[in-house]
């Protein structure tokens, strides 16, 4: 039995079902990110090296000699010297396959699955192999959170929105007092990374007009006043520390002031609807026993916000999967930025993040969701009201 981290039984399942003979991942010099994942942590392999997962029979690897003292213990390896030698050994390793699946996107339709190289697609079909996408066999077999990852989310998700409360009441002491966006955001780096959290990027706050920037970031040298009268977007994301955690990852709105501009409600309001109405498409389907596809979820929150008069301003995919990187592999909420047909698996874990965008304000709420067969687990709390306290 191989030590990739990956359900192995499920990969296979999902191979027969799909008539595929198997799954070849390849990389070089680690420009595939997917043969880390799978393996655990890439090795430094400095040679093209192939990862054969057959539908029938174990898992193996065709790696340099040079390379044979970076290999993982616990995989079987066929060693080629030359470039001669890697031909024909990957023609032995391929057999008498018809069709494998490679990290490849059809014109490059889901670029956070397309890793493989359009050379290396057509020396695979000279051996007369078809090359099919690895996408869905990634999902399946990497994406669905263990047990203890879960149980890690949500340890994560309390702590997390728990702080992002305590962030606008710290924004409203500190208002009159010459608080910038980037010391929030240190002051929130701190308080996540005192309760063990892991901290690698943003947050992202945000106000007033930077808030309709979605990826909007205050630095040192460049961050505005949080002033009273602010409108205060923020977006934080953090996990555990362990190997294999989890990210949880929420966005916020307030008003710093005694009651927030019209306007801003009635923005706010479209945008709790379309993150509302996606979570009901997910809810219903699974009562159907149904199984929807990333871009459908998309479609629900998006064509709600264009029916409320903000469709051009809602510039980006719905939500984005979750993994040990905040932006996992797995399948995104998206008919916006691709056609995302991967499926939304029980298991699987993904942001809701309808959004839109002003010249002077934005408004994003963000929750995450794990799958279920019952259906979709909100994992986060779903802010319900803008946060509104008036400076002190």
């Amino acid at each position: 039995m191989s030590d990739l981290l990956l359900d192995l039984e499920a990969v296979r399942e999902e191979l027969r079902r799909g008539q595929l003979d198997g799954w070849l991942v390849y990389d070089f010099k680690g420009g595939n990110p997917v043969f880390g994942d799978l393996l655990g942590a890439a090795p430094k392999t400095t040679r093209r090296v192939f990862l054969w997962i057959p539908a029938q029979g174990e898992p193996r690897l065709l790696a340099h000699s040079i390379d044979r003292s970076h290999l993982p213990s616990g995989l079987p390896a066929t060693i080629y010297r030359d470039r001669h030698e890697l031909q024909a050994k990957l023609g032995e390793l391929l057999g008498k396959a018809k069709t494998v699946a490679m990290e490849y996107s059809p014109r490059c339709a889901l670029p956070t699955s397309s890793f493989t190289d359009a050379g290396t697609v057509e020396l695979i079909r000279s051996f007369g192999v078809a090359v099919a996408p690895s996408a869905d066999l990634y999902s399946i077999g990497r994406c669905r959170l263990t047990p203890s990852q879960l149980d890690g989310h949500l340890w994560a998700s309390e702590r997390l929105v728990a702080t992002v409360k305590r962030a606008f009441e710290y924004a409203a002491e500190r208002a009159r007092s010459g608080l910038t966006e980037f010391q929030l955001a240190q002051w929130i780096r701190t308080e996540l990374e005192s309760q063990g959290l892991v901290v690698e990027e943003g947050p992202i706050v945000a106000v007033n007009g930077h808030s309709g920037d979605p990826h909007y970031e205050p630095t040192e040298s460049a961050s505005a006043p949080v002033r009273p009268g602010n409108w205060l977007l923020l977006d934080v994301w953090t996990r555990r520390s362990e190997p294999d955690a989890v990210y949880a990852d929420v966005t916020w709105v307030g008003y710093l002031g005694e009651q927030a501009p019209v306007e801003h409600q009635q923005v706010f309001e479209a945008v709790v609807a379309a993150r509302d109405a996606a979570v009901d498409y997910l809810r219903n389907a699974a009562s159907r026993g149904e199984i929807p596809m990333g871009w459908q979820v998309d479609r629900v929150a998006r064509d709600l916000l264009a029916a409320r008069g903000h469709g051009d301003r809602f510039t980006h995919r719905l939500g984005h999967s979750l993994g040990h990187d905040v932006h996992g592999r797995g399948a995104n909420l998206d008919d916006f930025e691709t056609h995302d047909t991967r499926r939304l698996l029980p298991g699987t874990a993904f942001t809701v993040e309808p959004g839109v965008y002003r010249d002077d304000f934005g408004v994003r709420c963000e929750i995450d969701v794990v799958m279920s067969a019952e259906g979709p687990r909100v994992t986060t709390e779903s802010q319900r009201e803008i946060i509104v306290i008036a400076p002190r």
